[in-house]
């Protein structure tokens, strides 16, 4: 079976297009959102079995966090670990057997094509480009709220008097240059982000696909068992990614070049 690059279209709203991936997307939500009622409308001392697996995922990423942003890392927590729930959970919801045969049929270019109405929202780089706007675009916010105003502009533009009075010029023009090349790899991490997790699950899928047409039954099982395990890791690189530069756009020159030291 053939694993389109574009996402399909399954229906409108107004003019607005809804596709298998966002569709998807809104599913992971509600699932997550699901939970969390679930495991909070009746907090208890001694918890049930939600309440005990979620706290269990929130205090390990908790001590992760502040392992390795300090004190701040409450405040990054709830970000971090929304994208790593979200990616995760979308990634095997993409996995579940049979989920990819339920759709419809439709006639595209003279040729009767299959419509399923789920597929993993990673798999679709409009929604890979969203986390990764989101991710950068939290990052600079949460930099000028740690930093203040001067000090987020030091960390891309250093000061080009720190190297004496004959080097002011040489300064301020290399420090510029640095500071254009900083604002630009800004942008560059959106790029990296959205297509290193597009790139991954869209080709997991393919190949998943492209097996269990050859063989229906116990070939494709090790490729699904692999993907799950792609799943873990591509969800993790992606939150601490944005942890990593999060933690390093909040931190004062000193401890970020400590960071980078370590």
């Amino acid at each position: 079976m053939e694993i389109p690059l574009a996402a399909e279209t399954i229906g409108h709203i107004g003019k607005l297009p809804i596709t298998n991936t966002l569709l998807m997307s809104w599913l992971v939500i509600s699932t997550l959102a699901i939970l969390a009622i679930l495991a909070t409308r009746k907090l208890a001392r001694v918890p049930g079995k939600i309440q005990n697996v979620l706290e269990l995922v929130i205090e390990a990423a908790d001590n992760m966090i502040r392992d390795l942003a300090g004190n701040k890392g409450r405040v990054f927590l709830p970000l971090v670990l929304t994208f790593f729930l979200f990616i995760l959970i979308s990634n095997w919801m993409g996995l579940l057997p049979g989920l990819t045969s339920i759709g419809f049929w439709e006639m595209e270019e003279g040729h009767k094509i299959f419509v399923p109405l789920l597929r993993s929202g990673n798999s679709d780089l409009n929604i890979t480009l969203g986390l990764g706007l989101v991710s950068v675009v939290v990052t600079q916010i949460l930099g000028l709220k740690f930093q203040g105003l001067w000090g987020y502009f030091k960390h891309y533009f250093h000061n080009p008097l720190s190297g004496g009075i004959i080097f002011i010029v040489a300064g301020i023009g290399i420090g510029a240059f640095v500071g254009v090349l900083e604002l630009i790899s800004e942008f560059v991490k959106i790029v990296s982000l959205s297509f290193r997790l597009f790139g991954n699950i869209y080709a997991g899928e393919a190949v998943l696909a492209t097996v269990s047409g050859i063989f229906a039954y116990l070939a494709p099982l090790p490729f699904l068992m692999l993907e799950g395990l792609v799943g873990i890791v591509q969800a993790a690189v992606f939150a601490l990614l944005t942890l990593v530069f999060i933690s390093i756009i909040t931190a004062g020159h000193e401890e970020s070049a400590e960071q980078t030291a370590h």
